[in-house]
């Protein structure tokens, strides 16, 4: 194994066992605690879906795989969990990379993650001064690979539907909602999320779909929406009875996808008498794997 390639392979993070809960909690909030009521509140939506997050397993598998496929050595860094960033990039220096390719596992650019994950990057190689440098791969969001990926995973998930009704299944893309000032201010992340979707309802000829959001945090301001519930609201309104829910900008399962989407939203879905199911995150899918062993060997090969 040549190592003076190597790649970080960037992630949020999560909780991966009870105890774990509330330092990520801590990390989020730049190492403030939340008052025990509301983080009371958190431990019990974790609770709901087993006590933890996959997401750490899932990251580590996803590198492990992606290893294989490439040849060079794969570490995990996450931003608000264990192994972070550093950890990941002292185990890359341990291994004699000179050269750390950072791919973020975070599909549509924004500064709350992938901006979060380079910037924490760049901040601990000022610290620790190593003989490596960094390169930021670019974003997977429109690569034709992810999207087959996406595709794969939305044509499982219609099988789920009786075969009479699959064809006229409405279709929801759901993202992070995040606060429309970040657009203002020039984030690129809604322009992606388009061209994912643009790329994907090429795919799917005669299914009605919407982008819509979930998620949404408890800052001031306005934040993107529709929000999904506002979405399934209005498709009993008109009728539908069959929904597929894409979760579009979580590359991993965890508890956005667990709980708000697979308790919260079906919750209501059910409520309102639909029928909704929803399509796997991309986890390890072959297709995506592939999309990011392309975008580091873009960079390897100049």
């Amino acid at each position: 194994m040549q190592n003076k390639f190597g790649v970080l392979l960037m992630a949020f993070g999560g909780p991966d066992k009870p105890e774990a809960i509330e330092p990520f909690v801590s990390s989020l909030l730049g190492g403030k605690k939340l008052p025990p009521a509301a983080m009371e509140k958190i431990k019990e939506r974790y609770r709901l879906i087993g006590g933890s997050s996959p997401l750490v397993k899932i990251t580590k598998n996803q590198a492990q795989v992606l290893q294989k496929v490439l040849n060079i050595p794969v570490e995990v860094g996450l931003c608000y969990a264990r192994p972070d960033i550093k950890k990941g990039i002292s185990a890359l220096i341990d291994l004699g990379v000179e050269k750390i390719i950072a791919v973020s596992l975070s599909p549509h650019y924004s500064r709350v993650s992938t901006g979060a994950y380079r910037n924490e990057v760049q901040r601990v190689m000022e610290e620790m001064k190593p003989p490596a440098e960094v390169v930021f791969a670019r974003g997977w969001y429109d690569h034709p690979e992810a999207i087959k990926a996406y595709y794969e995973r939305i044509k499982q998930a219609l099988l789920q539907f009786p075969k009479k009704d699959r064809n006229d299944v409405e279709i929801i893309f759901s993202a992070h909602s995040l606060p429309t000032a970040y657009m203002a201010e020039g984030e690129p992340y809604v322009d992606e999320l388009d061209a994912t979707v643009r790329s994907l309802v090429q795919l799917l000829p005669g299914h009605q779909w919407h982008l819509a959001y979930q998620s949404k945090g408890g800052g001031k301001g306005d934040w993107l929406g529709p929000e999904v519930e506002t979405v399934l609201d209005s498709l009993v309104q008109s009728g539908q009875a069959n929904v597929l829910l894409v979760p579009l900008s979580f590359a991993s399962d965890h508890v956005e996808t667990l709980y708000d989407i697979d308790i919260i939203i079906k919750n209501h879905a059910k409520e309102l008498g639909l029928n909704m199911q929803r399509s796997e995150a991309l986890n390890d899918e072959p297709q995506f794997i592939t999309a990011l062993a392309d975008i580091v060997q873009d960079i390897i090969q100049g």
